[in-house]
């Protein structure tokens, strides 16, 4: 089935993380109409998905919840999840889109009340907490999770399982015939706020990511520590459960490598220095306290941060080497990975054993799978500057690796550009 929408004067924003939330509310708050698609079931992208950010240790809920606030109070804001962009035409000020909405297999009926998730046995990848716990295939995507809706993962959609969730709910909200659906709309001007996502850590053959257990990533690291996470923010290790007080934090870990990402990921010091205290929060000092190691090239912290970071120098549970790791081997008799390289102030040569190891990934642009115009002008590493006829804009993380306060302010600069092209357009329509 095929949905129209005339929206002439609307401005769309792709993307439902933190900057696309950003500039949606910028434009609806100044009165302009605003279609927000994100392609998972849930807004908050993921800022979502941190235990807390830097510099004030926040957690997410601190920003998130005004913003969903403020979006569930503002009629100009339509908020379509599940949703993704397969095509635009047009040039600025008149731009025809086609979108993509895959079934949810529930509809807007649905309390969160947990019924058809108590109902099914059958479990999937929890991407949430990238992929390091599994949950319900009839499951809320996270507690904080707008629309506060479940969903039924389509593998049970057409099986007994499926029907047991149906026949669970009290409020007729399970619909096992829903099918992908295709909108097409007209729009004045597109924000791109598409975010950015992990590095892909099997590409560093040397740190045996896609070999050995005990070595993860920033973003997995992030999950284990939040209370809300897989591990009840306990800091285990993926290979055999025990806890992780000796760890390794490898700077660079994909950037500012041709090999890899050329460009510096910016966020990727600031979240090892941030993680650092993650560890001395679980167990404290003294006889029992943990131990951080940060391997860096260089520790590049910026403006405030840098209070940050001397901060964490003091810290008498961290200590850093300055080397690029060379290679990582296992320890067969305990899982532990074991660290070479060459200590570039002492000029020794190392092989340090840690319990576990993890990998500052670097950022790049979330861009597979999105069906960006041919207008659009991307930057070296992949980022989106704009579009040449000056009616599409990059926003946040899409735009150049940023952290989350100067992601929010790239957004709403980005929502300003766009209202002024609406303005523009309503001024020739007029004339």
């Amino acid at each position: 089935m095929t949905a129209s929408i005339a929206t002439g004067q609307t401005i769309l924003v792709v993307g439902g993380g933190i900057s696309g939330m950003t500039a949606a509310l910028e434009a609806a708050e100044c009165g302009k109409r605003v279609i927000l698609v994100e392609k998972t079931p849930s807004l908050g992208g993921r800022t979502a998905q941190l235990y807390r950010y830097f510099p004030k240790m926040c957690y997410p809920s601190c920003g998130m919840e005004i913003n969903l606030k403020r979006i569930k109070g503002n009629p100009n804001v339509r908020v379509m999840t599940m949703t993704e962009v397969t095509a635009v035409s047009g040039s600025r000020g008149n731009y025809a889109v086609t979108l993509k909405v895959s079934p949810r297999y529930v509809t807007e009926n649905c309390t969160a009340c947990g019924e058809c998730g108590k109902a099914v046995t059958s479990e999937v990848a929890d991407t949430f907490n990238y992929g390091l716990s599994k949950v319900k295939a009839a499951y809320l995507p996270n507690a904080m999770a707008y629309p506060q809706r479940y969903v039924i993962d389509p593998s049970i959609a057409g099986t007994a399982e499926g029907e047991a969730a149906k026949a669970a709910c009290k409020y007729s909200a399970v619909d096992l015939g829903m099918k992908e659906d295709t909108v097409q709309l007209n729009v004045g001007t597109v924000v791109w706020a598409t975010g950015w996502r992990p590095y892909d850590a099997n590409k560093i053959q040397p740190y045996g990511y896609d070999r050995f257990a005990n070595v993860i990533t920033s973003v997995e690291f992030e999950r284990l520590c939040d209370p809300h996470g897989p591990t009840g923010g306990k800091i285990l290790r993926p290979g055999d459960g025990k806890e992780a007080k000796n760890i390794a934090f490898i700077q660079c870990a994909g950037s500012r490598d041709e090999n890899h990402l050329p460009h510096c990921s910016r966020i990727c010091c600031m979240a090892s220095l941030k993680q650092t205290q993650y560890v001395r929060e679980a167990y404290g000092e003294g006889e029992n306290a943990g131990k951080s190691t940060i391997y860096y090239i260089d520790i590049r912290a910026i403006d405030r941060f840098e209070d940050f970071y001397q901060m964490v120098q003091k810290d008498p549970t961290v200590s850093f080497v300055k080397s690029k790791v060379a290679k990582i081997v296992e320890n067969k008799e305990n899982g532990n990975p074991i660290l070479h390289g060459v200590d570039t102030e002492g000029y020794h040569r190392y092989d340090t054993e840690h319990d576990l190891v993890v990998l500052a990934v670097g950022m790049e642009p979330e861009v597979t799978g999105v069906k960006l115009p041919d207008d659009i002008i991307l930057d070296s590493s992949n980022f989106i500057e704009g579009s040449k006829d000056g009616g599409m804009f990059g926003a946040g993380a899409a735009s150049s690796p940023l952290d989350v306060n100067r992601a929010v302010q790239s957004a709403t600069a980005a929502s300003l550009k766009a209202i002024q092209v609406i303005h523009k357009t309503a001024s020739t329509e007029a004339a």
